[in-house]
C-alpha cells in the first residue's frame, strides 16, 4: 500500500519532530480530561514522593499518546525508555530494558497489544511487586533466579484496547482514551507549531488546514508543512485559505479530509451496489486493495464522520455520504 498524506501513522521519510512536541501538559492542546486526571495523578505522586501508578493509553494513531508519555517524564522529573511491543520476542528482551531503571524511571511500550505472550507474563510480577524471575542455564540444570526491580511506572500505548489480555489491563492503575480532536483544539496546534516554526499563517488558513486534518495532530502538522511548501512556490510564503484549498485540492484530499480513495470506496457502494449493504471482500476488489487494509485504514474514519456504517450483511453508505460524493467540495458540518 502506498502512504497517504491523510494517514494518521508516520509516514517513513518523517522523523518525531521534537521541536513542535510540548514538554509540558499546560502545553498539550485538547484532551481535557485525560490532562486533569494526569495532573492530579502526578501531582498526588509528588506530594507522596513515590512514583506514578502505571498508565495506559489507548485510542487512534496521531492523538499524542506517545507526547503524552514523554510530557509525563518531564513533569516527574523521571528518565524515560522506549520501545514497541513487537520488538519485545522473549523474556530477556523485558529483563535488559526492567533492570537498568531507577527508582521513578519511566518504560513506555508503544503498540502493547503486539507485546508476546510469554513477555506479557513477565511484566505480570514486575509491575505489581517489582521483581522478575530469570531462567538461568538449559535442560536439567536450569534454575529461576529472582531480580528485584526499582519501582518504575509501566506507560502503555494502543490501538486497540480489547487485544490486551485482561490480566494485564487490570494491572494498570490509570487507563485513558484519546479522542479525535474538536476543530477549535487543530486550529490552536496548526497556530502553535507554526509559530515555532516560523510559517507566516492566517486566521482563515489555520482553520481549512485544521478543518481538512480528520481530528488528528499528526496530520494537522504534516498537512502544515506541505501546504507551506506550496505557499513559497506559488505564493508569498503565507499560509491562507486560498492557498490551503489550492494546495490540498492538488493533493486530491477535500474539505472533509476524504482524499481520492476514501471518495472511490463510498462511490463503490453508493453507484456500483446502489447503497449496500456490500460486503469489504468485493469492496476491495473494486478498489483495488487488500480487505485488511480497507477495514484497518479507510473504514475507521469514514464510519466516525458518519459516512458508512457496518451492518450484518455488509456496509452501507448515509445519505450524508451521497450528498458529499456529490459535491466533495462543500462541508457538511
Amino acid at each position: 500500500m502506498t502512504e497517504r498524506i491523510i494517514s494518521p501513522e508516520p509516514l517513513t521519510e518523517e522523523g518525531d519532530d521534537l521541536t513542535i512536541r510540548p514538554a509540558r501538559l499546560d502545553e498539550f492542546v485538547g484532551q481535557v480530561q485525560v490532562k486533569d486526571a494526569l495532573n492530579i495523578a502526578i501531582e498526588a505522586a509528588q506530594k507522596r514522593g513515590e512514583p506514578l501508578d502505571h498508565i495506559l493509553f489507548s485510542g487512534p494513531p496521531g492523538l499524542g499518546k506517545t507526547t503524552l508519555a514523554h510530557i509525563i517524564a518531564h513533569e516527574m522529573g523521571a528518565d524515560i525508555r522506549a520501545t514497541t511491543g513487537p520488538v519485545l520476542e522473549k523474556p530477556g528482551d523485558i529483563a535488559a530494558l526492567l533492570t537498568p531503571l531507577k527508582r521513578g524511571d519511566i518504560l513506555f511500550i508503544d503498540e502493547i497489544h503486539r507485546i508476546n505472550p510469554v513477555v506479557e507474563e513477565v511484566l505480570y510480577p514486575a509491575m505489581e511487586d517489582f521483581f522478575i524471575d530469570v531462567m538461568i542455564g538449559e535442560g536439567p540444570s536450569a534454575r529461576s533466579i529472582k531480580l528485584n526491580l526499582e519501582q518504575f511506572t509501566l506507560i502503555g500505548a494502543t490501538t486497540k484496547q480489547g487485544l490486551l489480555s485482561a490480566p494485564f489491563r487490570d494491572r494498570f492503575g490509570i487507563i485513558s482514551r484519546l479522542d479525535l480532536y474538536a476543530p477549535g483544539d487543530l486550529v490552536r496546534i496548526v497556530i502553535r507549531s507554526a509559530s515555532i516554526l516560523k510559517i507566516p499563517i492566517t486566521a482563515d488558513g489555520a482553520e481549512e488546514i485544521a478543518k481538512r486534518s480528520r481530528g488528528t495532530p499528526r496530520i494537522v502538522n504534516r498537512l502544515l508543512r506541505r501546504v507551506r511548501d506550496y505557499a513559497v512556490v506559488k505564493g508569498d510564503g503565507t499560509i491562507t485559505r486560498e492557498i490551503t484549498s489550492r494546495a490540498l485540492s492538488m493533493m486530491q484530499i477535500d474539505e472533509l479530509g476524504l482524499d481520492e480513495l476514501d471518495r472511490r470506496i463510498l462511490s463503490v457502494i453508493a453507484r456500483d451496489f446502489d447503497g449496500g449493504p456490500v460486503g469489504a471482500k468485493t469492496i476491495a476488489i473494486s478498489v483495488g486493495e487488500e480487505v485488511r487494509t480497507i477495514e484497518d485504514v479507510y473504514e475507521p474514519y469514514l464510519i466516525q464522520i458518519g459516512f458508512l456504517k457496518r451492518t450484518p450483511q455488509g456496509r452501507e453508505v448515509t445519505p450524508a455520504a451521497k450528498k458529499h460524493l456529490n459535491n466533495p467540495q462543500k462541508t457538511l458540518v
